[in-house]
């Protein structure tokens, strides 16, 4: 009996407890309260915002170039000789100061050749005076014989009166006629003597003229037997030794120039036409600078077209921003890069061994990779932005002031979207024309208008119309105007190091 009471028990508990849930369920829901909507909107977010004013803007452009040296020197011998004297330090890497001698050939053999050739000058002027001489003498021998051919001629014509009257004979007139053709022949002997004499005096100045270019040729041998520093140098390659015979045409060394060295960087064309059209002369065309399709002469050079020296030049070494060296714009190599299709620009740097201290700032040397900036003022003040605060625009934000594009749009401006704020706080997506990015600035070209606000951060949804509290971010204005300003900086120079020196 037992058995069967407890299986009754637990039936019975557990149809109690079934009744009672069904219950409690049944109260909860015929008491639960109906859900109530609330017409309170959600919390505006707060957002950065800065205002927009036009700034003076400097235009970069980037590109990255090895250096070389602007003048180099590659010595070879013009005249044959032995190595007699070699400069100790004449080995690759030292630095020597001009007027150095570096190396010197054996000198005899251009001696001996100026001593033949200043003989044979001597030889032709102790020429020319006795043909002076001569000229001299013979000038008055003639005017002695023409005394003689008159005095002649007078006795002839007497002789010839007599003869016919009779009172001389025939022999006599016959004689005096042949001494009066003697005397004629004397003087015309002494005449052709003397028109002879320019003839020579031409013959001797030749040859006064060989022997002196003969002493020339033999003094500049000479001096070719000595190789001093033109400039102060730093040498690459020697290929000479002492006592070893040098042959015309023989290469010895090079060297480069401490003066100046140059970097060619290839520089996309688009960051370089902005650079170079913000220095444009107005003599840029014939016609004037506002003259649409003036022709520009070819014979006219790029840098009469643009001024160079408004642009600021700089060269950082590519692994280390902090060496870097002011340079200049020199010329744009004709051209472009067949490979990246870069424009070719050459800067010079002035002086790139000072301020040496390597090995923490080396000197400028050919063969470094180097990063070249350019920078020039725009010539009008322009609207940036933080590129970050740019946004791809979607088809519905490029058409949302209609099917017009935007005024002021140029080809070649893209279409973006930056999230302005209206009057009432609310946030808007603008479609703006964005001409240019430089580093961490968007330049707007159109959509935009001074004093309008711009959001910077980048909100989440970004619903156009949806209510903002803007919070004015004045460190960034100030930054992005520090940032559009920016001048390139450049080293103080310090003092050429001393020779013998290497780096």
């Amino acid at each position: 009996m037992k058995p069967i009471l407890t299986s009754l028990s637990r039936r019975l508990l557990i149809l109690l407890g079934l009744g009672g849930g069904i219950a409690l369920a049944a109260f909860l829901i015929s008491h639960a309260r109906a859900p109530q909507h609330s017409d309170s909107a959600a919390p505006a977010p707060t957002l950065r915002v800065i205002e927009l004013q036009p700034v003076a803007l400097q235009i970069e452009a980037r590109g990255l170039g090895t250096a070389r040296s602007a003048e180099r020197w590659q010595a070879v011998a013009n005249v044959a000789g032995r190595v007699v004297e070699r400069h100790p330090d004449l080995e690759s890497g030292n630095l020597l100061p001009a007027g150095t001698l570096l190396l010197a050939l054996d000198p005899s053999r251009y001696q001996l050749a100026i001593a033949e050739a200043e003989a044979e000058a001597q030889r032709l002027s102790a020429e020319q005076a006795q043909l002076d001489v001569e000229a001299e003498s013979t000038r008055r021998l003639l005017a002695l014989e023409q005394e003689r051919l008159d005095l002649t001629e007078q006795e002839l014509a007497r002789i010839e009166q007599l003869a016919t009257t009779g009172s001389a004979s025939r022999s006599q007139l016959d004689e005096q006629r042949r001494a009066s053709a003697a005397q004629r022949r004397a003087v015309a002997t002494l005449e052709n003597e003397l028109s002879l004499i320019p003839s020579r005096r031409q013959q001797l100045a030749a040859q006064q003229a060989r022997a002196a270019v003969l002493l020339a040729q033999a003094k500049q041998d000479l001096a070719d037997t000595r190789f001093e520093a033109p400039y102060a140098l730093r040498l690459s390659e020697v290929e000479v030794e002492l006592h070893q015979y040098i042959a015309p045409g023989q290469r010895l060394f090079s060297a480069d120039s401490l003066a100046a060295a140059e970097v060619e960087a290839q520089i996309p064309l688009g960051m370089l036409r902005r650079v170079l059209g913000s220095v444009a002369t107005a003599a840029a065309a014939p016609n004037g600078p506002n003259v649409p399709n003036s022709p520009i002469p070819e014979t006219r050079r790029l840098n009469e077209r643009m001024d160079f020296s408004a642009v600021s030049a700089e060269v950082r070494l590519v692994g280390d921003e902090q060496v870097r060296w002011p340079a200049e714009l020199t010329r744009v190599a004709s051209g472009l890069d067949p490979v990246t299709r870069s424009a070719r620009v050459v800067v010079r740097v002035a002086h790139p061994y000072r301020d040496a201290s390597p090995p923490d700032r080396p000197p400028l040397q050919p063969g470094m990779l180097t990063q070249v900036t350019l920078s020039a003022a725009s010539p009008e003040p322009q609207l940036v932005v933080p590129a970050a605060a740019v946004h791809p625009a979607t088809e519905d934000a490029k058409h949302a002031d209609g099917d017009q594009p935007l005024a002021g749009s140029r080809e070649g401006h893209r279409t973006r979207l930056v999230y302005r704020l209206d009057a009432e706080d609310r946030l808007r997506h603008t479609p703006v024309e964005v001409a240019f990015e430089q580093g961490g600035l968007a330049v707007i070209a159109a959509g935009l208008a001074p004093g309008d606000r711009v959001i910077v951060d980048d909100p989440l949804p970004a619903i156009d119309g949806m209510q903002v509290n803007p919070r004015p971010d004045p460190a960034l204005e100030a930054r992005l105007k520090d940032e559009a300003q920016a001048p390139a900086q450049a080293p103080q120079p310090a003092q050429t190091p001393s020779a013998g020196a290497t780096p």
